[in-house]
Formats: structure tokens, C-alpha cells, sequence
């Protein structure tokens, strides 16, 4: 296996235990190691050698091993290798992901305030993360692997597509064998905005052929790298973050980017759409980095 290694952040809850699930499923699909991690941290701290603190330390190994056990069923014995790391779970997790190839962590979704994950520590890294970022939800982590039966949805912004987040998408429909399905939507023109070639100022069909052509052609290239995937498209007038959820419904993977942030960290945001992929669609959503 020389493929970056898939992380998975486990705890004891039946998110961390879909998420794990899922994560072996795809760690056999790309041929890829799979490495379970679990960080804990106490305070105040009990001294070290006592029966307290051997108590404390051995509670993450046990843990972790838990999760790996119940993998057999998936995996083949001693395909996964475990860890544990003492301190903040997110600063763990963040150093995890600069060796890995995808990190993957359970999600309850999205609260009632807007822009942050319940549960602290998917949100930092989900916003922060150097790697791809799959959440996954407790009911995606059943007996089969979704993406194998279901189309691998894309957001695509027209208006900055990126090679690393339409790379994953065409991937991941390869590695499935499943359709790619490509979703945009077009901003409806207003005084202070046009779109390529001031299309703008056309009339509305002719402003949605122009988009569909653009569409097509950012595409062309990815079919051309990745001519055994079916890829289907779907062009809309309005707001990525209502047309992506309304596409996705029966989705088995869902892939969105999020721009790096190169200003000082001041809270776990990841944009619209990806907020409206994590708080509406089922299925696991990928998280896609890009500059």
C-alpha cells in the first residue's frame, strides 16, 4: 500500500464509529492504510505512576482498540494500526492531517447556529485541515459503502473552479465506479454584476447557455483524465447552497471545497455551501482545501 494513509479520529460516540466504518470501506476501495487516533487530555493532571494516572492512560488505548475490533468484519487482521495522543483533540487531529491523504470524522451535524458544527473540535479542523476533511454522519456508516450504489455529487463554483476539489470528485467516482454528478449554479444578474463576457446583459437563456458552456468546458479536461467515469450535469440559476442539497438526496458521497485561510484563525468557518452540505445532505460530505 503506497497511498497516503486514511486518519480517522475516533471517540466513543457512534458518530466516531460510523466515521471508522466508513473510513475502513474506503481505506480498501483506494488500497490506502488505515490509522485509527484518538487524543484525550485530563486536568487537573494525576501524577505520573499512580494508579490514577495508569488508570487515566490506559482508558484511550482501550478506546481505540474497541473501535479496531470492531472492524474484523471489514478488514483484514492488522490492517489498521491505532495511536493515542495526550493534549487538545483538534491540534492533534490538525498534525494528523499534514501526513494524510484524507481525514475522516464523525458528525452530528450542524446546530441552530449558523456556521458551527455541534461538536467543537469536527468544526477547527474541518476549517483548518491541510487534507481533505470526509464527515460522516451516524446512519452513513451502515453494512455498505454509499458510494458504491450512489452518484458522487460535486459543487463546482463556476466562479473559482479548483483542481483539487474537482480531482477528488473525478476520484472518488473512479474509485466507486460510480456517476458523477456536477452541480453549479449561476448568479442571478444585478446592476454590479455580470459573468464571463458581461453575459450579464443577454437575455436570461442566453445567459444559461453561456453558463452551461462554461460548465462543460472547465470539464472537458477531467473527462479527458477520467474517461471510464459517467459524469451528468446540472446547471441552475441562483444559490449554490440551494441548489447543492436539493441535488444530493440520494447521493453517496458529496464533494464541496473550502478556501484556505491564510489570515490569523479567528473562528471555525468553512463558507456557505460547504455549511449547506454539512447541515442538509445525509450522506458523508468531503471538505476539499484549496488556495
Amino acid at each position: 500500500m503506497s497511498r497516503p494513509r486514511i486518519v480517522v479520529g475516533v471517540d466513543e460516540s457512534s458518530e466516531s464509529a460510523a466515521a471508522a466504518r466508513w473510513a475502513a470501506r474506503e481505506a480498501l476501495c483506494r488500497d490506502a492504510p488505515l490509522h485509527l487516533v484518538h487524543a484525550w487530555a485530563w486536568s487537573p493532571c494525576p501524577p505520573t505512576g499512580t494508579p490514577e494516572a495508569a488508570g487515566r492512560r490506559g482508558r484511550p488505548a482501550r478506546a481505540v482498540a474497541f473501535v479496531a475490533e470492531r472492524l474484523v468484519e471489514i478488514l483484514p487482521a492488522g490492517y489498521a494500526t491505532t495511536g493515542t495522543v495526550e493534549g487538545p483533540a483538534t491540534s492533534a487531529l490538525l498534525k494528523a492531517a499534514e501526513t494524510a491523504g484524507m481525514l475522516v470524522l464523525g458528525s452530528r451535524g450542524l446546530g441552530a447556529v449558523a456556521g458551527v458544527l455541534v461538536g467543537s473540535v469536527a468544526a477547527a479542523v474541518t476549517a483548518r485541515a491541510s487534507c481533505p476533511v470526509v464527515l460522516v454522519k451516524e446512519d452513513a456508516g451502515g453494512a455498505g459503502h454509499a458510494a458504491d450504489s450512489h452518484d458522487v455529487v460535486l459543487g463546482l463554483d463556476l466562479g473559482d473552479p479548483c483542481d483539487e476539489v474537482i480531482d477528488f470528485a473525478f476520484e472518488a467516482a473512479r474509485t466507486h465506479r460510480a456517476r458523477l454528478h456536477v452541480v453549479s449554479a449561476w448568479p442571478r444578474p444585478g446592476p454590479l454584476t455580470v459573468g464571463p463576457g458581461e453575459i450579464a446583459l443577454t437575455d436570461e437563456s442566453q445567459q444559461a447557455r453561456e453558463w452551461d458552456g462554461f460548465q462543460d468546458a472547465v470539464l472537458r479536461t477531467w473527462r479527458d483524465k477520467y474517461p471510464g467515469v459517467d459524469v451528468c450535469r446540472t446547471l441552475t440559476q441562483g444559490r449554490p447552497q440551494t441548489a447543492l442539497p436539493a441535488a444530493a438526496s440520494e447521493a453517496g458521497l458529496v464533494v464541496v471545497g473550502r478556501r484556505r485561510r491564510h489570515e490569523p484563525y479567528i473562528g471555525p468557518r468553512t463558507g456557505p455551501v460547504a455549511h449547506a452540505a454539512l447541515h442538509h445532505v445525509l450522506c458523508p460530505v468531503a471538505v476539499v482545501p484549496h488556495d
